[in-house]
């Protein structure tokens, strides 16, 4: 899976002629994901520029909680539609309960719940319980899947609760995507193109409200306007951002797949890869503007 620099250089010839500063770009990523233990994917595009740099990006790698976008995505598409109304009021029940640590399911049996809150739960504290009530919504797994493809994303798929998709499942999980598939969804998000502009106005607010902010957030200033998700499982870390840059926007994507490092403190190797690279692309974009977090802040991580 590893690509080399001379294939980098080539592509980075051919589709980046106007920027010949990624090239030191390409090779401090390069350099940094030879330094992992485990395949790495990521996707790198300047919104303004139109520049990009690929590491893999169209290798399939698990979505891991990253798949909640396209989920968000196709039930937007459902709301256009008037099919659902984003302000319905549902039921839920203890039989919805995905076992961990979700603020929904911590909800009696009975309770009401509106749809705006399920999809702010999904994608906020990324709550499994609400992302599978939310998959459903959408129409399940099936429909999903069917809109990508509608839409032009040929390789994200949802696995998880799809019928067929079971040795899909078995190799990714939940969802299989590319790093530059993931990142594109957010650029249509950004250039209010998914859905409808709309649509696009009120999943930007959703992405830019993130409660988990430890890994390639908080390499960018806080008061830098973000859109993202994360995702983790056992062998897999991943995180997709758009960064409002005062340079210009960038989106990025960065997943990893059959990590050696299989832990959940801070410093799993995976969460440490999001942290630098975000950090390398800020400081290539923003070079007028270093920064670095605050003294103290281990202790909130």
């Amino acid at each position: 899976m590893p690509i080399s620099r001379i294939a980098l250089l080539l592509l980075l010839a051919c589709s980046c002629q106007s920027a010949p500063d990624l090239i030191e770009l390409t090779d401090r990523l390069t350099e940094r994901c030879a330094a992992f233990d485990g395949q790495v994917g990521i996707y790198v595009r300047h919104l303004e520029h139109d520049d990009a740099v690929e590491i893999n990006a169209d290798e399939l790698f698990p979505t891991a909680s990253m798949i909640k976008v396209p989920i968000l995505g196709a039930l937007f598409d459902r709301i256009e539609r008037g099919e659902l109304r984003y302000g319905d009021q549902l039921t839920y029940t203890k039989d919805r309960l995905y076992a961990g640590e979700d603020l929904l399911g911590s909800f009696a049996d009975g309770e009401k719940v509106t749809l705006d809150k399920l999809a702010f739960l999904m994608i906020t504290t990324s709550d499994n319980t609400a992302s599978l009530w939310c998959q459903e919504l959408a129409g399940t797994g099936t429909a999903i899947n069917a809109w990508l493809q509608d839409n032009g994303f040929t390789k994200t798929r949802v696995n998880s609760r799809t019928a067929g998709r079971e040795p899909d499942r078995e190799r990714f999980g939940w969802g299989q995507t590319t790093p530059r598939e993931m990142a594109e969804l957010l650029a249509r998000v950004r250039n209010r193109q998914l859905v409808s502009a709309a649509a696009s106005e009120e999943m930007a607010r959703a992405m830019g409200r993130i409660y988990w902010d430890g890994e390639a957030l908080s390499a960018i200033p806080s008061d830098i306007a973000t859109m993202s998700k994360q995702g983790a499982v056992s062998a897999s870390r991943s995180e997709v951002v758009l960064v409002h840059a005062p340079h210009g926007d960038y989106v990025f994507c960065v997943i990893t797949n059959g990590q050696k490092d299989r832990s959940w403190e801070h410093d799993n190797a995976g969460y440490v890869l999001l942290r630098d690279v975000s950090r390398i692309l800020w400081e290539h974009f923003e070079r007028g503007r270093p920064y670095t977090e605050p003294a103290g802040t281990d202790k909130f991580r």
